[in-house]
């Protein structure tokens, strides 16, 4: 088991940033790829971002490109997901997930790759 708990969401105005943040403990996080996922209100959850286990491969949604950056301290067993320029269709809650294998497969925006879920962090960005 792999226990996921995000912080560092809130309230921000558009074009503010946040860093959000996983702290992972259990089965060992180091060889976990671990993502990044949202779910905006009335909307299915989407994916985000991905970091392999070694942080040697990202990838990130078209929609936060240039804007987002996952990142990952294995020694402190923590994901983050620094988030600048923030729109108001950024609003969502956020949620860690951690796949219990290090790579990042083909079919990384698929919910059903990953194993362990973290309960979110709420996002508000205000216009």
């Amino acid at each position: 088991q792999v226990q996921l708990v995000e912080s560092g969401g809130g309230l921000v105005q558009a074009g503010g940033s946040l860093r959000l943040s996983c702290a992972a403990s259990g089965r060992t996080f180091s060889r976990n790829a671990m993502g990044w996922f949202r779910q905006a209100p009335g909307k299915e959850r989407e994916f985000v971002a991905v970091i392999s286990w070694g942080g040697g491969a990202t990838y990130h949604a078209d929609s936060v490109k240039g804007r987002f950056t996952i990142s990952r301290d294995n020694a402190k067993n923590t994901v983050y997901l620094q988030m600048n320029s923030l729109k108001p269709e950024d609003t969502a809650v956020y949620y860690c997930a951690s796949r219990s294998f290090p790579e990042v497969p083909p079919t990384f925006i698929a919910e059903y790759v990953y194993h362990y879920w973290g309960q979110g962090t709420q996002v508000t960005v205000s216009s």
